[in-house]
């Protein structure tokens, strides 16, 4: 618990302009594959003395170097593309479908605009705050635009310069995930002022945290394959302070806010799905085993939840709807996401059938309980899935895929991934707050009402469907 506070710590000093470096000597390693072991140097060499024999010259041991392999970087070039896919055009459909009409390009703005600033940010200076060296909380600024990496400079068996695009489409999606919440009502400048903080001062600490050699629930142990953490919970909860900041759309259960296009829906959810292999697969970063296991966990999880949810949805409203079948898709695929790595296909479908009924629980009864105007469900989908999944996570790591990695200790892991969860939902949930107040004060983040009832389109980007 103590490091939570240190994170909370860390929110002050960024907010103030003024970061702790820590002094470090060597390169940290990217991710827990890029950790190469050194030959042990305390090893003497015996020499005899009983024959006059000539010594042979003693060498220093030489250590393990990292090679590139084409294989593993094809991979990583293709899962880029697919998770770049859910965002452009994935979630645009899928968010810009369950809008009304009269907000549907202002929506869709919200993925694309994810796309273009986080991609300029990132490479500024987000990728050095999470991946370059620092300290337990947070990176240094050695590859600030990239500094220093070179066709030449790998990141396990892949070109480093990949795993830097790579990182920045699940960047991307936390982003565009998060504005799922604020649909319908945030000033389009204000929602960019918003990200391009955001991204620095909340999404890439807690990276840091998770993912980088050197963060601290890394070494503490935390299991999180590909982003139930890092990605889906971090944005569930900024989606969800967002909301209550912002405020309820007006007309909000007075007047029918009912999807204008579901096909839009059903398609986004499909090409967010496909892309969802590039987005646990590729978590593998390389092409092996591994990456096969998560492709065929997450296709178990989906379906799983899938079902249960439209099955829930049949026994309390009595029909199973195709929103409820896309919606559960979605859930099962953010619950596997921090397991995908980790858990048997038993596991999978075990974590899929839970995580579709939790999810459609958090859709309704939570969200009445919450009155917070998610718009559309982002903390009920990937903030809920997301916690959900990390816990369960602790009880389906499985040795048969591990192997001596696994857990010793079930409660053990459990404690662990909780002290994630909480750390995240605090951090986040406080950055997220102040970020938003600031940028309430220098340039307001809601639209006029006459703007609202207007329609987002017209009144923030001067167009309109017919």
């Amino acid at each position: 618990m103590k490091k939570m506070f240190f994170a909370l710590g860390l929110s002050g000093a960024l907010l103030g302009g003024s970061v702790a470096w820590a002094e470090s000597t060597a390169t940290v390693p990217l991710t827990e594959e890029t950790v190469v072991s050194t030959a042990d140097s305390s090893a003497s060499t015996t020499l005899s003395t009983a024959t006059p024999e000539p010594i042979a010259p003693i060498t220093a041991p030489v250590e393990e170097q990292a090679k590139l392999d084409t294989g593993d970087t094809a991979w990583i070039l293709i899962s880029t593309a697919l998770v770049l896919l859910m965002t452009i055009p994935g979630l645009a459909l899928f968010y810009g479908g369950m809008v009304r009409k009269k907000n549907v390009l202002s929506t869709m703005a919200h993925s694309l605009a994810a796309a273009a600033v986080v991609s300029l940010v990132w490479v500024m200076i987000g990728y050095s705050l999470a991946f370059s060296g620092g300290n337990s909380f947070i990176g240094n600024l050695d590859k600030i635009m990239l500094s220093g990496i070179t066709t030449q400079a790998l990141s396990g068996t892949i070109p480093e310069i990949l795993f830097v695009i790579f990182q920045m489409t699940f960047a991307i999606i936390t982003v565009a995930i998060l504005s799922g919440s604020i649909a319908e009502r945030m000033k389009f400048s204000a929602f960019i002022a918003f990200i391009s903080i955001w991204v620095v001062v909340v999404y890439a600490p807690i990276t840091h945290w998770v993912w980088s050699g050197a963060g601290w629930l890394f070494h503490d142990g935390a299991l999180d394959f590909a982003g139930g953490t890092v990605v889906h919970i971090n944005a569930g909860i900024a989606g969800l302070v967002a909301a209550y900041m912002l405020g309820s759309r007006i007309g909000l259960g007075k007047e029918s806010m009912a999807p204008h296009n579901l096909t839009l829906t059903v398609v986004g959810a499909s090409l967010i799905w496909v892309g969802w292999f590039g987005f646990n697969g590729g978590s593998a970063l390389g092409a092996n085993g591994s990456a096969a296991y998560a492709l065929i966990v997450t296709q178990v999880a989906a379906a799983a939840a899938t079902l249960s949810w439209l099955l829930t949805e049949r026994i309390v409203r009595g029909k199973a709807s195709v929103l409820g079948a896309a919606s559960g898709a979605v859930a099962g695929l953010v619950v596997i996401t921090p397991a995908a790595g980790y858990v048997t296909v038993g596991g999978a479908l075990a974590m899929g059938l839970i995580g579709g009924v939790v999810c459609f629980w958090g859709i309704t009864t939570l969200k009445r309980l919450l009155k917070a105007d998610d718009s559309l469900d982002a903390f009920g989908l990937h903030g809920v899935g997301g916690i959900v999944g990390a816990i369960l996570t602790a009880f389906f790591a499985s040795d048969f895929i591990m192997g001596e990695k696994a857990p010793e200790n079930v409660f053990t892991q459990l404690w662990i991934q909780i002290e994630g969860v909480l750390a995240t939902i605090v951090y986040s949930g406080v950055l997220t707050f102040v970020i938003i107040k600031v940028v309430d004060v220098v340039i307001g983040i809601r639209v006029p009402s006459d703007d609202e009832r207007m329609g987002l389109d017209l009144s923030q980007h001067g167009e309109r469907i017919e």
